[in-house]
Parts: C-alpha cells; structure tokens; sequence
C-alpha cells in the first residue's frame, strides 16, 4: 500500500490467489490465459485476479507487481512520488 493506495491484494487465507493492478491495454491477453481473471469488486479491465502463483514466471510475477505499484505511484502527486522512488 502506498498513502493508502492499494496495488495488490492478497488473500492470505485462501492459498495463493491475488489481485493486482493491470495496464488496460494487457487485460485481454492476461485474462484469456487460464488461472488470471478480471478481478472481482475491482475496476474493470484495471485489476486482474491471479489464481495461482504458478500462472507467472518468477520473473512476470516481479514485474507485474512492479506495474502495479508504479501505476498507483504515477497518480499520486509529485511530491508524495518522490518519497517512493
């Protein structure tokens, strides 16, 4: 969570399921793969449900949070921005 932004969910009761944030222009390749959904109560075509970890490369997984977190980062203002670069 950044300043109360969240760029990921994890439901640590419920195995290895996440949400994440997702560029639009990659929701449809990401939710045709099997095991990655459009993310329930979540905005549409912006969070993507992972259902298992072993959906991701290691290394996506990394940059698909990395995304995330930089999409929320990119709409805070500047100031707030540079405390977390």
């Amino acid at each position: 969570m950044i300043e109360e932004k969240i760029y990921v969910i994890i439901a640590i009761d419920e195995g290895t399921r996440f949400s994440i944030k997702c560029n639009p222009e990659d929701f449809d390749a990401l939710t045709a793969r099997d095991g990655i959904g459009q993310a329930y109560h979540l905005a549409k075509r912006q969070w993507i449900q992972v259902e298992n970890l072993d959906v991701l490369t290691d290394k996506e997984l990394k940059s698909r949070v990395a995304d995330s977190r930089a999409m929320v980062l990119a709409k805070l203002p500047k100031k707030t921005q540079a405390k977390y670069l």
